[in-house]
């Protein structure tokens, strides 16, 4: 079976008139504004842990304190991950000739090394408490204030991170603002070590000081943010399907078109905190034409509805029927064709194999918008449509009508015919051509 992309036969003007229409539609400012603030608050994260790191570097050296030491290497490494951050998400937007699908997959990269630089934080800070000598440090009521007002920093910065990351989608802003998370519960640890040692109490449970213990709690709370960054970047890396809960409304929003016949494939991966949809279909249309508007309907659809999609590929093929559906408006339950459409008091349903163009249904309904008093005509085209009818025969031309439009734009062939009953009517139909 011949698989055919979205308006690849479709003419070239057709084609460019419907781009330049789809681009007038779109907001380009958006997307740049939104890709500004994560790259905002990414030069905010590396500021405020540059800034922790000399703070505490120097609070280290004057109070001789290794508590104070290991929380200076952790902001050390925090700025460094900060800044690939910073470049991570100003390059991830970027696009090349080389790249021309964009370089999103770089902040999961940066989460990534994030998630490392986290392992390593961990590493030196349990290598440096648990290979440290005994003794008291120096610690004054000012080194706390500041500690304190450095672990007030960090509490704000990360529910701030992570409330811009959940609102741009960036995966990256909330590896930060994790991360950070973590960083306030080391610093309490390290803030209750130094107050601890300004009131000259040293204490030992099982032959531990209250700093190793406290290193053991870090350690479990790196251990398991840093598990969960590695993990989450490295299957967007390894090309990961998006969650299913996205898929299923991806799904639901394919299946609302009345003429997509069959799903035959749906597919979603994430690239940095954009998403790539992938679907191939089955349509209810041998219109080249109209299965383009329609793939284009469909994509206009994802992109209002889902977050954070940045390309949705429609394939289509025509879906491969045995049989075809006649519609014919009746004066009554017995078969004369009728003059109207709307007001048709019945319709019959005809069910036709293809192979040799036999009945091999037919089912007589009363029309059940006959009674109202506005847009008849509309209503019974919709009704017609819900009921899966490929072909109408009337007798007046509804073209340029409510009802025309209604129909046509569902695929849906109108064929105007001359017979009375219900017999010759079918012939002039299949001898038009179904």
């Amino acid at each position: 079976m011949l698989m055919i992309h979205r308006g690849q036969l479709i003419g070239k003007e057709s084609c460019m008139a419907q781009n330049k229409d789809k681009k007038s539609t779109e907001n380009p400012f958006s997307r740049n504004d939104e890709t500004r603030q994560i790259h905002r608050v990414a030069g905010y994260a590396f500021l405020l842990n540059f800034f922790l790191a000399i703070m505490k570097t120097f609070l280290a050296f004057f109070s001789g304190s290794l508590a104070i030491y290991a929380s200076a290497i952790d902001s050390g490494t925090d700025a460094v991950a900060s800044l690939m951050i910073y470049g991570g998400v100003k390059l991830s937007a970027k696009k090349t000739r080389s790249f021309p699908m964009g370089l999103y997959k770089l902040e999961n990269v940066a989460s990534v090394v994030i998630a490392i630089f986290i392992f390593m934080a961990g590493y030196e800070i349990i290598r440096e408490i648990f290979s440290a000598a005994g003794g008291m440090p120096r610690i004054s009521l000012f080194y706390i204030v500041l500690l304190f007002a450095g672990t007030v920093a960090i509490l704000l910065y990360g529910q701030y991170a992570i409330t811009i990351g959940r609102r741009t989608g960036s995966p990256t802003l909330i590896a930060e603002g994790r991360h950070r998370q973590v960083d306030v519960l080391s610093s309490i640890v390290v803030l209750v070590s130094v107050i601890l040692s300004y009131f000259d109490l040293n204490l030992n449970i099982l032959g531990a000081t209250i700093d190793q213990i406290g290193a053991i709690l870090i350690l479990i709370f790196i251990a398991f943010a840093g598990w969960e960054l590695l993990s989450d970047g490295m299957r967007v890396l390894l090309d990961a399907s998006i969650d299913f809960l996205t898929l299923d409304n991806v799904r639901e929003i394919i299946k609302s078109e009345p003429l997509v016949g069959e799903i035959k494939s749906l597919m979603g991966r994430s690239s940095g905190r954009f998403r790539f949809i992938q679907a191939t279909i089955t349509l209810k249309t041998d219109n080249l034409e109209r299965a383009h508007q329609i793939s284009e309907d469909i994509e206009k659809k994802i992109h209002n509805q889902v977050t954070h999609v940045e390309k949705v590929i429609i394939h289509y093929v025509p879906q491969e029927r045995s049989h075809d559906w006649i519609a014919l408006p009746l004066e009554d339950g017995k078969g004369p064709i009728s003059t109207h459409f709307g007001e048709a008091p019945y319709f019959v349903f005809i069910h036709i194999r293809r192979k040799d163009k036999e009945i091999e249904k037919q089912e007589i309904l009363e029309n059940p918008h006959r009674s109202v008093k506005t847009a008849k005509g509309i209503r019974v085209a919709e009704w017609l449509v819900e009921r899966g009818v490929e072909h109408v025969g009337m007798k007046g031309d509804v073209s340029g009508k409510g009802p025309g439009y209604v129909l046509s734009s569902r695929g849906v062939k109108i064929h105007l015919i001359s017979a009375e009953q219900i017999g010759p009517a079918i012939s002039e139909i299949v001898a038009e051509g179904l």
